[in-house]
C-alpha cells in the first residue's frame, strides 16, 4: 500500500511513524510535512488546503490511500476532492466535517441523536451572548462556533472576560458563538473510527490544555497527554460507543452526510454522568501521539478499512499493555506570541533513549552558520513521547527525552500524567 498523509504537525508525524512500521506500507508521502516527517516519507510542497492540488498529487503518485490529518483541510473539502479523483481517503467530507467546523451544527446533531452534552445557547449578537451568560451563570463557557486551532474556548468565572471573548468571536462576519453550561469532572478524549456505518473505538487518553503546571495559564492546542487512564470507569468506551458515537454516526447517515474517518469525542465525566464536551472530525493532537504509541495492530489496513466501508469486517484491534506519555515543548511566548527561528538541537540524543521518540510539529530547516539547521517554526515545536511498562515509567522516559533537547526560550509543563496513577 502506498499512502499520502496531508498535514504538517506532530499528529501527522505520529501517523507517518506508525505507518512506516507497517509492513503493508511500501511507500510513504506527505504534503507538505515537516523535517521530522521527511526522514520517513517523501515530502511534497503542496498547499494542504488546496483540494485540487492534493488530489492531483495523489493521482500522480498513484497512492492507494490519502489520510487528511488537520481539521482545516477537511472543512475546506480536501477529502471530497480526493474522493472525486477516485482515490480512497481517510477523513470526512466537508459536509460531515461540520461536526467540528461548527459547534452549533454539532449541538444540533447531538440533540437529534439523543447524545448527552452540555446545554447550549447559540448567540449571533453581543446582547444574546450576554443574556446566555446570565442564564447559565459562572463558570462561563464560551466557544467560537468555527475553527480556532484548539484555542477558541474560554472557561472563566469572570463575566467580563467571557463577554469579551464572545465579542471577539462575533466580530468576524457571519459568525456565531456557543455558550454552554459548565461541565464538572475530569475530561477524556476518545477517538472512534467510522466508515460511515460501523464504529471502532481506540483507547482513551487525557490531554492538558492549559499552558502552565497545575492547569494554570491560557488555553493552548494541548501541552501533553497520556494513556491509559487507570481512573476511568471500566465500561467507559463501550458506554460512549453505545450512547454517543454510534447514534451520532447513524444521525449523520440519516441526514445524507455519512461520516467516514475519525470522530474525536471530547468527554467530561461529570457528577451527572458522562457528557460530550465537543466533537472533532480528526485525530486530536497531542492525544494521537500516545494512542498510536500503544497500538499493536498495523495502522494502514485499519485506516483503509475506514476509508472503504470495511470496518465491519475488521478483526478486533490489539493494544500494547504499555503506557505512553507525551510532553509538548512549546516555543518562547506560546500561545500568545510564539517566537520563530530559535535553533533546535540534541533531538537525536533524546531519540536514542530507551522508550523515547520525538515527533516534530513547529519545525523547519533554515540556513545557519554551519549549513542548514533545524529551527522553531510554530508554537508547539516538538512532542516527546515516552513509552514504559506503566505511567510512572512512561512519564520518566518522556521527561528524560525533554531534558536532552535544547530549544532556547522554550517551555513545557512538568506535571503531565503526574497525578494519573
Amino acid at each position: 500500500m502506498e499512502i499520502l498523509v496531508v498535514g504538517t504537525g506532530a499528529r501527522e508525524h505520529a501517523l507517518v511513524r506508525a505507518l512506516s512500521r507497517d509492513p503493508q506500507v511500501t511507500a510513504l508521502h506527505a504534503a507538505p510535512g515537516n523535517p521530522g516527517i521527511g526522514r520517513l516519507a517523501t515530502l511534497h510542497a503542496v498547499d494542504q488546503l488546496d483540494g485540487a492540488a492534493v488530489a492531483a498529487l495523489a493521482a500522480r503518485l498513484g497512492v492507494d490511500l490519502v489520510i487528511v490529518g488537520p481539521e482545516a483541510p477537511l472543512v475546506a473539502g480536501v477529502a471530497d476532492a480526493v474522493l472525486g479523483a477516485g482515490i480512497a481517503v481517510f477523513g470526512p467530507s466537508a459536509a460531515a466535517a461540520q461536526l467540528e467546523g461548527s459547534k452549533a451544527f454539532a449541538k444540533d446533531v447531538m440533540a437529534a441523536a439523543g447524545v448527552p452534552t452540555a446545554e447550549p445557547r447559540v448567540a449571533t449578537t453581543v446582547a444574546e451572548a450576554a443574556a446566555a451568560l446570565d442564564t447559565f451563570g459562572p463558570p462561563y463557557v464560551v466557544k467560537d462556533d468555527g475553527l480556532a486551532a484548539g484555542k477558541g474556548v474560554v472557561v472563566t468565572s469572570d463575566r467580563a472576560e467571557a463577554l469579551a471573548h464572545a465579542q471577539a468571536c462575533l466580530a468576524k462576519p457571519g459568525s456565531r458563538v456557543v455558550i454552554e453550561e459548565f461541565l464538572d469532572g475530569p475530561e477524556v478524549s476518545l477517538f472512534v473510527l467510522s466508515d460511515g456505518t460501523h464504529v471502532v473505538p481506540l483507547v482513551p487518553a487525557q490531554d492538558y490544555k492549559r499552558a502552565l503546571d497545575g492547569d494554570a495559564g491560557p488555553n493552548t492546542g494541548g501541552m501533553g497527554a497520556y494513556s491509559p487512564l487507570p481512573w476511568a470507569p471500566a465500561d467507559l468506551v463501550s458506554d460512549v460507543v453505545a450512547r454517543v458515537a454510534q447514534p451520532t454516526i447513524d444521525e449523520m447517515a440519516r441526514r445524507g452526510t455519512p461520516f467516514a474517518g475519525v470522530l474525536y469525542v471530547g468527554l467530561a465525566l461529570t457528577s451527572k454522568g458522562t457528557r460530550v464536551v465537543e466533537f472533532n472530525a480528526r485525530f486530536g493532537d497531542p492525544e494521537t501521539q500516545v494512542v498510536l504509541a500503544r497500538l499493536a495492530t498495523p495502522l494502514a489496513g485499519v485506516l483503509h478499512a475506514a476509508a472503504t466501508g470495511g470496518l465491519g469486517d475488521l478483526a478486533p484491534l490489539e493494544w500494547l499493555d504499555d503506557a505512553a506519555v507525551t510532553v509538548v515543548i512549546a516555543a518562547h511566548g506560546y500561545p500568545a506570541d510564539p517566537r520563530s527561528g530559535d535553533p533546535i538541537t540534541h533531538i537525536e540524543d533524546a531519540d536514542a533513549l530507551p522508550g523515547v521518540h520525538v515527533l516534530h510539529a513547529g519545525t523547519a530547516m533554515a540556513p545557519g552558520p554551519d549549513g542548514d539547521q533545524l529551527v522553531v517554526a510554530g508554537g508547539r515545536v516538538l512532542s516527546v513521547v515516552g513509552v514504559g511498562a506503566d505511567l510512572t515509567a512512561a512519564r520518566a522516559a518522556a521527561y528524560a527525552g525533554v531534558e536532552r533537547i535544547t530549544v532556547p526560550g522554550s517551555h513545557h509543563r512538568t506535571d503531565i500524567a503526574l497525578l494519573a496513577g
